[in-house]
């Protein structure tokens, strides 16, 4: 394997959550934390509300299926743009499964998405399906993956007004 570049990224992570008592049991702390990058907006954290966190704030598990979305659909309107396809809209429903174990931890077990794709030419609807076997194997968030990255895309030729 022969390396192009290195890219380093930043983040720090702060806990928001104790409530004057600290970890002293796991009931006595909330699982609240801030997401700060360089020269972004800060991101309010928690856990999931099935692990004693506020639902209304992102957890590590939303951004873990978010970023494989994201960086899907980035590779893909890429390489869309290297063939000639047109995209106009594209919208994904990524479904994330994660198992947790009897004696804890747990793991995701695959990651599907669900792209809704609009292309300018009904010919080349084909071509633009299989853009996204294409742009699963570039993304470097699902190469980084130990479980599989499905796609079950949907593409359409775009309403002409």
């Amino acid at each position: 394997m022969s390396i192009k570049s290195e890219h380093i990224f930043k983040s720090s992570i702060v806990w928001t959550g104790n409530k004057g008592e600290g970890t002293s049991d796991y009931k006595s702390y909330e699982r609240s934390h801030t997401v700060s990058i360089a020269n972004k907006p800060d991101i309010l954290c928690s856990s999931d509300p099935y692990f004693r966190g506020e639902g209304e704030k992102h957890n590590p598990e939303d951004f873990l299926v978010s970023a494989l979305s994201s960086c899907h659909m980035l590779w893909y309107l890429h390489l869309c743009s290297d063939n000639g396809i047109v995209v106009v809209n594209y919208t994904d429903h990524a479904v994330g499964t994660m198992v947790e174990k009897s004696y804890g931890g747990g793991y995701f077990t695959e990651v599907v998405l669900n792209p809704e794709v609009s292309i300018t030419d009904v010919t080349k609807i084909e071509l633009a399906n299989s853009l996204h076997k294409q742009a699963n194997e570039k993304c470097f968030i699902a190469n980084s993956c130990n479980f599989p990255v499905k796609h079950n895309p949907s593409c359409m030729a775009a309403q002409v007004n």
